[in-house]
């Protein structure tokens, strides 16, 4: 939907990930199996990947001033056993999160993965510039580059434009 740049490092995987369901047509990319491949899914996998993936949207919504689009387990729960490790680089001694060899693979490695890019953006600053277009049949996932951090919609070409329209008629 969004003409914007992919999200920064590691957000880029969440922001793919919001980003398979397009609310307005009601297409999944879940649904095929390129679509599952992209995030290491097997067809089973798919209802955990989905639930997380909502969420994340409503975590992004949040991010925006919105309230969650549906009833959904709240993120923290979601991330709270996915197993991370940190990583120490031995020539210059920075460290990182990563996602720990033993995750399992498909779902569960999702998870890990998402936290592990969750925790990078906190540590980057990004994970709030991370959101969710504000419009009802959209709810794309973009990252906002405003100099406020004030964006709104995922595209001011569609959905902004959408919503000044129905702003106008209104009047």
């Amino acid at each position: 939907m969004s003409e914007r740049s992919a999200a920064p490092g590691s957000l880029a995987l969440v922001e793919s990930l919001v980003n398979t369901l397009d609310i307005e047509s009601g297409t999944d990319a879940l649904d095929t199996a390129d679509g599952r491949a992209r995030f290491g899914l097997t067809e089973e996998e798919v209802p955990g990947a989905r639930e997380l993936r909502e969420s994340l949207r409503a975590a992004l919504l949040a991010h925006a001033g919105h309230p969650a689009h549906a009833q959904v387990r709240p993120l923290g729960e979601l991330l709270a056993s996915a197993p991370l490790h940190v990583t120490v680089d031995a020539a210059d001694g920075s460290a990182a999160l990563a996602p720990a060899d033993e995750a399992p693979a498909g779902a569960g490695r999702l998870h890990s993965r998402i936290a592990e890019a969750v925790a990078a953006a906190l540590i980057a600053g990004t994970w709030l510039r991370l959101k969710a277009c504000e419009s009802d049949t959209c709810h794309w996932a973009y990252y906002d580059r405003s100099p406020a951090g004030r964006g709104r919609w995922c595209s001011m070409q569609v959905c902004g434009a959408r919503a000044k329209m129905r702003r106008y008629r209104a009047k």
